[in-house]
């Protein structure tokens, strides 16, 4: 597995994967992101299938998702720390229940006014 930039020939891969995983994201938001350099993919070792993604709106983390089969590899890991090496801070909002993969990427962690949504911010 290797984590890189995606390209334009990866958007519906992408968009596959943060289906997969129930995730809504912006189409508009992804291909801008992907146009920036901000979309990063987890591809296959022969680089054929794309794993997971993680998509950058500046330094926030709009989406990230593994493909269910592949999910508990470490993948989701990969591609967060990849994004870290590019930013000097990464900032999320998501689910509670997946609070504890954000905890282990060394997120500070706080609540928000919606029901059952964290913010989380990493820098350096």
């Amino acid at each position: 597995m290797a984590v890189r930039e995606a390209e334009v020939a990866d958007l519906s891969d992408v968009l596959n994967v943060l289906d997969g995983a129930a995730l809504s994201t912006d189409v508009e938001l992804v291909r801008s992101s992907i146009d920036a350099g901000g979309t990063l993919v987890a591809v296959s070792g022969d680089g054929e299938r794309v794993l997971g993604a993680l998509v950058l709106d500046d330094d926030h983390v709009d989406a990230v998702a593994v493909r269910r089969r592949r999910r508990g590899q470490g993948i989701g890991t990969a591609l967060v720390a990849a994004a870290a090496e590019r930013r000097d801070r990464l900032t999320a909002t998501f689910d509670a229940d997946v609070r504890p993969f954000y905890e282990s990427l060394d997120f500070d962690i706080e609540q928000v006014d919606e029901p059952g949504r964290l913010w989380g911010e990493r820098s350096g």
